[in-house]
């Protein structure tokens, strides 16, 4: 069974940056795509980026220009760069396959929290 292990979480001022790291394991890692995905607090989880084999990348409006997705294959890891930071970007961050759905098994996440 795929399994998420996420890590990088925090409390950092706005402006400020982080970097995500997701290791998977359960599954053909470098043959699969993997998004990053984040629930803030009262509102529905909301796709952030994925990445797919030969690193083509994909992001939400709200994360263009500020975030960057990319993998290493040898380590089985996602990561999610964050810059310019916002008080809207805190949430719990997850990773998990590409297109993933709330029925679909999540790990426990990483907690971002921007002050402003």
């Amino acid at each position: 069974q795929a399994q998420f292990v996420e890590s990088g979480g925090g409390l950092v001022q706005a402006g400020g940056s982080l970097r995500l790291s997701c290791v998977a394991s359960g599954m053909a890692f470098s043959v699969k795509d993997f998004g990053w995905y984040r629930q803030a607090p009262g509102k529905q989880r909301e796709f952030v980026a994925d990445i797919r084999r030969f690193s083509y990348a994909y992001y939400a409006d709200s994360a263009k220009g500020r975030f960057t997705i990319s993998r290493d294959n040898a380590k089985n890891t996602v990561y999610l760069q964050m810059t310019n930071l916002t008080p809207e970007d805190t949430a719990i961050y997850y990773c998990n396959y590409r297109g993933a759905t709330p029925d679909d098994y999540w790990g426990q996440g990483t907690q971002v929290t921007v002050s402003s």
